[in-house]
């Protein structure tokens, strides 16, 4: 049992924090019990210490706590969480406590929710493919065992309805392996919580998940908390368990205004737009987190989504993601206006694993070739709707129109699909072939002659005549 150390040397209450003073050795991470006045206990966790003074951030609000006569605790170990295989089908509070009336988890083990960093020697290429059955990631961003592939969202956009679809359909295609999914969400409403237990209760789909669920009026502290909570749970079902992990983390903006908060309250130099100047640190200490380790048969894999402030790619927090993650999905506001769902923008999406976990005897042999084919004739399709606006249909030439064509047909039959539609993808990859038969034959320069006469041929016209 650790030695733990009580002070009432409190100067000063600061929003979420507590400083103490002349408390001498305590460690970074450190829990705290605080004991308030009237005799009510709240928990914290030093955020900071140096020459005898530490920071406390509370795990709830402050309000009562009179820096006189409020004594700290210091209890000499970090965060813990209680991990069990009984946590599947259950459903947590930000803290880690049952948030479904369910018992408390009887523990097999308890670990630092901080977690330990992966040696890069020991990190195994990720190599495998994860089956979401969506179109717009399967057969153009594929997502890899062991990757971290962020969402980019913006406000008022479904990327909460594509989070549940990914974590109800995702699975890995071959040999029978043990799945599950860690779904975080931070800072969500009343209503967002009542969804996401909702739906997962009412599709089976909580079987093989374990939730956490902060939400928007909990204190700011538990965002901290809350994915390093379930980021632990899946290590320990990736690791100890051998299972396949994916944990899906919404919404990292909540995330980081909660760290802006707290390093206002701590009257820190502010960096870009007020964001602590250490924020890619911090969450690399949350992406990095996913990853394959060498004779370990589990894996992480990590979706983080964020809503990107003003729909700004460049905004602090989608620009510092998109440099310690492996790509990204973005989410559009003009396809959502024109009613298709998920509203997923595959021109500035990028998987960048996504070469490692296709092709033969992993999706398909023609998948590389054919997603190549598909965004390079969308891309087409888009610049001559912007030239046609200008000169008019009249004046492009029976190709452009067939790309035109191609364009619309694309977003509505490929990228449109429905919220309960989970597509395989070998059905993903024919309806790539079907949408580019529009197209001659002498237009299909990134596919392979034998590609187009194995898969491709059937779906032509002039074949069928």
């Amino acid at each position: 049992m650790a030695l733990t150390k009580e002070f009432k040397t409190v100067s000063r209450v600061a929003g979420p924090l507590v400083f103490v003073e002349n408390c001498g050795d305590v460690g970074y991470s450190e829990l705290v019990d605080i004991t308030l006045p009237d005799g009510e206990k709240r928990k914290g966790q030093v955020l900071e210490t140096s020459r005898g003074r530490a920071v406390v951030q509370v795990f709830g609000v402050t309000t009562g706590l009179d820096a006189d006569k409020t004594s700290v605790r210091f209890l000499g170990e970090a965060m813990r969480l209680k991990v069990s295989e009984s946590m599947l089908g259950r459903v947590f509070d930000g803290l880690g406590e049952p948030r479904d009336r369910g018992p408390a988890i009887i523990a097999e083990d308890r670990l630092e929710i901080i977690g330990s960093a992966i040696n890069p020697y020991a990190r195994s290429p990720p190599r495998d493919f994860i089956q979401t059955g969506i179109s717009t990631i399967d057969g153009m961003n594929t997502l890899v065992r062991g990757q971290k592939l962020p969402i980019f969202s913006g406000s008022g956009l479904p990327h909460n309805d594509l989070a549940v679809q990914i974590a109800r359909q995702a699975k890995v295609l071959g040999a029978e392996e043990s799945f599950a999914v860690v779904f975080a969400a931070v800072g969500i409403t009343h209503e967002e919580a009542s969804f996401f237990m909702r739906d997962f209760e009412k599709t089976g789909a909580l079987e093989r998940a374990v939730l956490f669920l902060n939400l928007a009026d909990d204190p700011s502290a538990e965002r901290i908390i809350t994915p390093r909570l379930a980021l632990t749970t899946a290590e320990y079902l990736a690791f100890e368990k051998d299972m396949q992990v994916l944990a899906i983390i919404t919404d990292m903006t909540n995330y980081c205004e909660a760290l802006r908060e707290i390093a206002a309250a701590r009257e820190e130099v502010p960096g870009r737009r007020g964001y602590p100047g250490y924020m890619y640190t911090d969450l690399s200490t949350i992406y990095e987190r996913a990853g394959c380790i060498k004779g370990k048969k589990g894996t992480v894999t990590q979706l983080s989504i964020l809503s990107m402030p003003g729909d700004d790619i460049t905004h602090p927090i989608p620009d510092l993601t998109g440099y310690i993650t492996e790509g990204q999905i973005v989410v559009s506001r003009d396809l959502h206006r024109k009613g298709i769902y998920p509203p997923v923008d595959v021109l500035p999406s990028l998987s960048r694993l996504m070469n490692a976990g296709i092709g033969k005897q992993k999706t398909r042999e023609d998948h590389r070739g054919t997603a190549d084919q598909l965004y390079a004739a969308y891309a087409e399709g888009r610049d001559l709707r912007s030239l046609s606006a200008v000169v008019g249909e009249e004046a492009l030439t029976e190709i452009d129109k067939n790309y035109l064509k191609f364009a619309d047909t694309f977003e509505k039959r490929f990228i449109a699909q429905g919220r309960y539609e989970d597509r395989p993808i070998e059905g993903t990859l024919d309806l790539g072939w079907e949408l580019l038969s529009v197209l001659p034959e002498t237009e299909l320069k990134r596919v392979k002659r034998e590609h187009i006469e194995k898969y491709g041929r059937k779906f032509r016209k002039e074949e069928k005549q």
